[in-house]
């Protein structure tokens, strides 16, 4: 019964988000295309500026990739630790309760 009525809330509330936020794009769009006569944020476009922005992301993946799987490397480690943590504790009869 929790659960269905849970369910019902949380559907509910992910369809008014979406509503807002498809109607904030829409108010917002005419705005952000009016704006610098549609150059953009940036401004004037050159080859020199999509050159830049390449080699920025030629640069930006494999960094990305690299520090992700340290990341992941340092987790990894922290997790076996705690596994052989845990079984350490387990095996100690001091721990483990009882008479």
């Amino acid at each position: 019964m929790v659960g269905s009525i849970c369910a019902t809330m949380r559907t509910r509330l992910l369809t008014r988000f979406l509503g807002l936020a498809l109607l904030v794009s829409l108010l917002l769009a005419p705005i952000a295309e009016a704006h610098n006569d549609g150059r953009g944020f940036y401004g004037s476009t050159t080859d020199q500026v999509v050159t830049d922005a390449g080699f920025a992301l030629i640069v930006f993946f494999p960094l990305f990739v690299f520090f992700m799987s340290m990341l992941q490397k340092s987790l990894e480690r922290r997790k076996e630790a705690r596994k052989a943590a845990q079984k350490a504790l387990a095996g100690n009869a001091d721990w483990r309760g009882g008479w």
